[in-house]
């Protein structure tokens, strides 16, 4: 089954983009995955091909209108889950992400202007969702980065199975400081225990240093990922020795 993306926007040209070159553009050409752009203008009804009007209630700006995303939304709809990319949706994360990767492909959504007139998510399954706490110009660049996010764990598309088991995210940590040759640089050198050769204390070196990074810099992943720790297996949570 390859997996399958449909992107509905008023900038088509945009695609595939960045998405086609590097690992996700080789897994295209190879047929990995597909890719296809449906502009939202060819659904407007009337001779301007008018997609958006002003905001019911006034204000600036201009808002998609439900009965043309409608119409585009039904010209390809099937098993693929429907993604809006809007900074109103819920934040995306590696556990969403992996479960698209692993299902039949997406169909996203992208806005512009003020966004969507809401019934849209009245009258269509659609998730919303987003990428972070700030304002793009349109959901393009939403897609890109969540289609190269779930590209990427397709099988195939990266070199070795496990190259990204141990990245940021995918353990509820962020990953490990990584370095390269050569052995000194300015002065600097690589810590001498990835040097050792011993994979049991370079293995616990990384632990340790996943989980500090993580708790200084994102006490919020911290604090969720120490919430999951501390769960049973019947998802009763045990108590700690600080409790």
């Amino acid at each position: 089954m390859t997996f399958a993306a449909t992107i509905l926007t008023l900038y088509p040209e945009m695609f595939p983009g960045p998405l086609g070159v590097s690992l996700a553009g080789r897994a295209l050409a190879e047929a990995k995955w597909s890719l296809g752009a449906v502009n939202i203008r060819d659904f407007a009804a009337d001779k301007h091909r008018t997609v958006d009007d002003t905001p019911a209630g006034g204000g600036a700006g201009m808002v998609l209108r439900a009965d043309v995303l409608a119409a585009a939304i039904d010209s390809v709809a099937d098993d693929r889950p429907i993604l809006a990319m809007t900074p109103r949706g819920k934040p995306l994360d590696q556990a969403r992400i992996r479960a698209l990767a692993d299902g039949p492909g997406v169909t996203i959504l992208c806005g512009r202007f003020e966004g969507f007139d809401e019934r849209i998510f009245e009258g269509r399954a659609i998730e919303q969702v987003s990428i972070g706490d700030y304002v793009l110009s349109g959901g393009e660049m939403g897609a890109l980065v969540l289609l190269d996010a779930c590209i990427r764990l397709l099988p195939g598309v990266m070199g070795a199975a496990s190259s990204g088991v141990d990245e940021s995210f995918e353990t509820g940590l962020l990953e490990y400081p990584q370095y390269t040759r050569p052995v000194e640089w300015e002065g600097r050198t690589i810590p001498e225990v990835l040097r050792s050769g011993d994979h049991a204390r370079i293995a616990a070196w990384r632990k340790h240093m996943a989980e500090t990074d993580t708790r200084l810099r994102r006490p919020d992943l911290w604090e969720r990922h120490e919430g999951a720790r501390v769960q049973s297996p019947s998802g009763a949570r045990r108590q700690t020795k600080d409790e």
